[in-house]
């Protein structure tokens, strides 16, 4: 049977990101890929120009109809816009018996913020504890532990203190490290690193969103937590350095890319 994994989170009508690079990450793994919206908004590789988030209602509905009929494998979250959806998703996923990949979107690629402000201490307090992995990057690590994060010693003190809110693994993401891009996972109380070249180009509209479904899609697939980092990380490498150089901005990465 086909692997299948769920993503909650925003919709991007440039396709680079959210739902839409879940999906077609999903894809390109071999995996069924089921979404849940959360938010609409009006963004290209340009810019953001609004954020409308869906009735908590509306999404708790959607999330049990897929449970009831096509249950998924893993699953992951994305940008959930508020408080009251932050605080829906979270209540749901305590039910979850599968992987939960939490990707804390907060602010967009040209820095729009995709979270209400208030959204942060329920992320934090109430998200955090459910995830089976928690994927931020640097920003994100910073505004959830307060801790200043600007090399790989900040790093791994961020994951350690995720991991003391709840979170089972952390994988901090050094994309906006200067040098090489590495990122520090921390799980089962061992520290791993993923090294990368960096790879100078604009165009990396969507790569936190494509790198955490590449994970989910490979726990879907059965595949160990840290070898799922790491083909992951490979991919999203390679769809950064393949990009197709579309747009007028920050463009999307290449979810076509050649899997490892």
């Amino acid at each position: 049977m086909i692997p299948v994994a769920l993503t909650i989170a925003g919709s991007d009508p440039s396709g680079g990101a959210g739902i839409q690079a879940d999906l077609k990450t999903f894809h390109q793994f071999g995996v069924y890929g089921e979404a849940v919206i959360t938010l609409i908004t009006v963004q290209n590789t340009v810019g953001v120009e609004r954020v409308e988030c869906l009735a908590a209602e509306l999404v708790v509905q959607q999330i049990r109809a897929v449970l009831a009929d096509i249950r998924p494998a893993a699953a992951k979250t994305g940008a959930l816009g508020n408080r009251e959806l932050v605080e829906a998703v979270a209540a749901l996923a305590g039910d979850f018996d599968f992987p939960l990949v939490v990707d804390p979107v907060m602010i967009s690629k040209h820095g729009a913020p995709l979270v209400e402000a208030e959204a942060r201490d329920a992320i934090a307090k109430l998200l955090v504890p459910r995830a089976y992995l928690l994927t931020p990057n640097l920003a994100e690590a910073e505004a959830l532990t307060g801790i200043q994060v600007e090399d790989a010693g900040g790093m791994r003190r961020a994951a350690e203190r995720l991991a003391s809110m709840g979170a089972q693994a952390v994988l901090v993401k050094g994309g906006h490290l200067s040098g090489c891009a590495i990122d520090v996972l921390f799980a089962g109380g061992e520290f791993h690193e993923y090294p990368a070249e960096r790879i100078p180009t604009r165009n990396t509209h969507g790569t936190g969103c494509t790198y955490s479904a590449a994970i989910a899609a490979e726990l879907a697939r059965g595949t160990p937590l840290v070898a799922a980092i790491a083909r992951a990380k490979a991919f999203i490498t390679e769809a950064i350095r393949t990009n197709p150089g579309l747009g007028r901005g920050s463009g999307p990465v290449n979810h076509h890319a050649r899997l490892p």
